[in-house]
């Protein structure tokens, strides 16, 4: 696989790809050519697979639109769904995109290998599909999403750091994402080749639907397995686990270190308190401007190669044109340097009454 590497400002994206190998193993899903041209009158199917993270519908949905907007002076349409985390949901969202008649679909998929029938409808009727943040499997035609596997290791690396010499002092609890995300296999994978012998893992689970309070379940779970006096850290996946876990922790009388990913307000209050080790920030606005640039020109009958210089491969298909956007450890030390310096929140949406003290502690105004 190509890889990228790409460079985030404030609300600008630099990438500089090193290729290797050869444009014959890509496939030919790389363009539109065979679409009839069209201007910037075009329309853009965007599907979304749940309204339970905050991400979707504060930042990736909005970049879009705004995006896909400034791309065609304000003529492109979005038509958008949510599937709320059902699957089924979302395959009739698909088709109901095709009877729509839209240029290109962008899909966020639910369950990547369910999807992969519906992936397929859109490739017979002409209508082109970029994967968006998880790659579904099928014929998709582009890709972009972070380089999830390094979401993993800085994960796992920060977590190593929080336990210092107490690493080997008891055990470790990992909660990954749920297992019809292709996601949260990368995330394990990356965590693994970081912590795996460095640490002792207690209990590990895959959390369905990345739901807050299955996380809990699971949490309360191994703290009756393990014991409350061994367990010294905690690896979530994401914020919103991370919330559920937390809690169970309390509940449990536990004060360990625990990660999470994406950023969202809550987890960033609870690593302003110290409730939270650490998360990951993944800075939206590349990953929609990519997706949004690549749905474009797929929609207008053009081809990728100025776009997407990279190539990932799925269950399904080869060579997908992609681009891959680089993740920062977001901890209680870069928090105005991330999310602050990047408009995500203001000092004052982080810092409300309830968190004031504990952001004048770590010097956070």
């Amino acid at each position: 696989m190509r890889r990228a590497a790409v460079a985030v400002a404030a609300g600008a994206m630099a990438i500089s790809l090193a290729a290797c190998g050869s444009a014959d193993e890509a496939n030919d899903s790389g363009s539109n050519e065979s679409s009839a041209k069209k201007g910037d009158d075009i329309k853009v199917g965007l599907l979304l697979p749940e309204n339970q993270t905050a991400r979707y519908e504060k930042f990736d949905r909005p970049l879009i639109e705004k995006k896909i907007g400034e791309l065609t002076n304000g003529k492109g349409e979005v038509v958008y769904a949510n599937a709320k985390q059902d699957a089924s949901q979302q395959s009739q969202q698909v088709d109901s995109m095709i009877t729509n008649k839209v240029d290109v679909i962008i899909l966020d998929a639910v369950d990547a290998a369910a999807i992969k029938s519906s992936v397929q409808k859109a490739k017979d009727a002409g209508i082109p599909v970029v994967a968006y943040d998880r790659l579904a499997q099928g014929p998709i035609d582009a890709y972009t999403s972070f380089d999830n596997v390094t979401v993993g290791k800085t994960q796992g690396e920060a977590l190593l750091k929080a336990l210092g010499d107490k690493a080997k002092d008891g055990q470790i609890v990992m909660m990954n994402g749920s297992s019809t995300d292709p996601n949260a296999a990368k995330f394990k994978e990356g965590a693994h080749s970081v912590l795996d012998g460095k640490v002792n893992v207690g209990k590990e689970y895959d959390t369905k639907e990345w739901k807050p309070e299955n996380a809990n379940a699971n949490m309360e779970g191994a703290i009756s397995a393990i014991g409350k006096d061994k367990i010294i850290g905690v690896y979530s996946a994401n914020d919103g686990m991370a919330g559920g876990i937390i809690t169970a922790l309390k509940a449990a009388g536990i004060d360990v270190p625990v990660t999470g990913q994406d950023a969202e307000l809550a987890g960033v209050q609870r690593i302003v308190t110290g409730e939270q080790y650490m998360s990951v920030y993944k800075p939206y606005a590349p990953e929609a401007d990519a997706a949004a640039e690549m749905a474009v020109a797929l929609a207008q009958g053009k081809s990728l190669d100025s776009i997407a210089a990279d190539t990932v491969d799925s269950p399904t298909n080869k060579g997908i044109p992609s681009i891959l956007v680089d993740v920062t450890s977001l901890t209680q030390e870069n928090i105005a340097d991330t999310v602050v310096k990047d408009g995500v929140y203001t000092v004052e949406e982080i810092c409300t009454a309830k968190y004031k003290a504990a952001c004048d502690k770590i010097g956070l105004k």
